[in-house]
């Protein structure tokens, strides 16, 4: 329960910040959909950094677990752009309601991936394996 109150404190504080960036963005001409990706790919690198320390606690190898960050992001970053393709585009909805709509989907799936595959430790998750403790 710890570690979701941790990422739900920067999800809404990153993404209430990223959500006013892309209404400003958008206000000022800038696309939907290019607005959103440039929100994006800076809310993911400050979330790389306080989600690994903050959140997850993590003291894992930091290039391989960079790789799979930038994975999950880049699920992360289809489904959203998905979603605003399917109802701004196609359905007419108003960007800004898909849009605030859409962070909220897109950060409980990032939630579960990097719970689940990011930031985990091979020797703390897998049933088989003991992880070393060092002796005194």
């Amino acid at each position: 329960m710890k570690q979701l109150t941790r990422y739900a404190v920067i999800g809404i504080a990153s993404n209430l910040a990223g959500y006013l960036a892309y209404l400003l963005l958008t206000f000022l001409d800038v696309g939907p959909k290019l607005a959103m990706t440039t929100v994006y790919l800076t809310g993911a690198i400050f979330g790389f950094l306080g989600n690994r320390q903050w959140t997850f606690a993590h003291e894992g190898r930091v290039v391989p677990t960079m790789l799979k960050y930038a994975l999950a992001h880049s699920a992360g970053y289809s489904l959203n752009y998905s979603i605003l393709y399917l109802f701004v585009d196609r359905m007419l909805y108003p960007h800004q309601a898909v849009q605030a709509v859409a962070i909220g989907v897109v950060a409980g799936f990032l939630y579960l991936l990097l719970k689940k595959i990011v930031f985990t430790d091979p020797l703390q998750t897998h049933p088989t394996v003991a992880k070393r403790v060092p002796e005194k």
